[in-house]
C-alpha cells in the first residue's frame, strides 16, 4: 500500500472532511473498508492507518513491549486508548472527532500527506512552522523501540 502525494482540503463545521480520492483508490485497491486514527506520537498531526497496517503496528508494539512491565504497559495503554475506528460514508467523508481536532490543532484548513503506508493530516498553518520537540510518550516509546531493535539476533552459524 502506498498513499502518495500532499493533498489540501476542508472540514466542515461539524469536523467532517472528504478522504482525497486518490488515497481512496488506494484503499479501495487493497480492499481495505476501515482506518483507524491517532494523533501522531512525535508530530502535532493526526495519523489515518488503514486497519491491516493498524493490526500490523499493534502486533509489532505488542511484541516489543512487555506485559509485566508497568512502564512498558503504560505506553502500550497510552498508544491504543488514543486510537479510534473510523468509517467512510458513500460519499468518502469521515468524522474527525472534536478531541481529534483539538490534539492536533486543526482547524477548517487541513493537509493530507501519503506516508507510505499512513496518511496524515495536518493543520496547514502548521505545516509552515517547525515541529514540535517530541513529548516525554515520544521519547518513552523511542527509547523502547530502540532497544528492541538493538537485541542481538539468533545466529545459527554454529550449528
Amino acid at each position: 500500500m502506498r498513499f502518495l502525494g500532499n493533498i489540501e482540503a476542508k472540514t466542515d463545521t461539524k469536523g467532517r472532511a472528504f478522504l482525497p480520492a486518490a488515497f481512496r483508490k488506494v484503499l479501495g485497491a487493497q480492499g481495505e473498508v476501515s482506518l483507524v486514527m491517532r494523533k501522531d506520537v512525535f508530530q502535532p498531526c493526526l495519523v489515518l492507518y488503514p486497519e491491516s497496517v493498524w493490526n500490523e503496528q499493534m502486533d509489532t508494539l505488542r511484541s516489543r513491549l512487555s506485559r509485566w512491565n508497568a512502564a512498558e504497559q503504560q505506553i502500550f495503554r497510552q498508544f491504543v486508548s488514543d486510537a479510534e475506528l473510523i468509517a467512510l460514508d458513500g460519499n468518502g467523508r469521515f468524522l474527525i472527532p472534536k478531541r481529534y481536532l483539538k490534539m492536533a490543532g486543526i482547524g477548517q484548513s487541513v493537509k493530507f500527506i501519503g506516508m507510505g503506508d499512513t496518511i496524515e493530516i495536518w493543520s496547514n498553518e502548521n505545516t509552515e512552522d517547525p515541529f514540535l520537540a517530541p513529548e516525554a510518550f515520544s521519547k518513552a516509546i523511542e527509547g523502547a523501540m530502540q532497544q528492541a531493535d538493538r537485541q542481538p539476533e539468533n545466529s545459527c552459524d554454529n550449528l
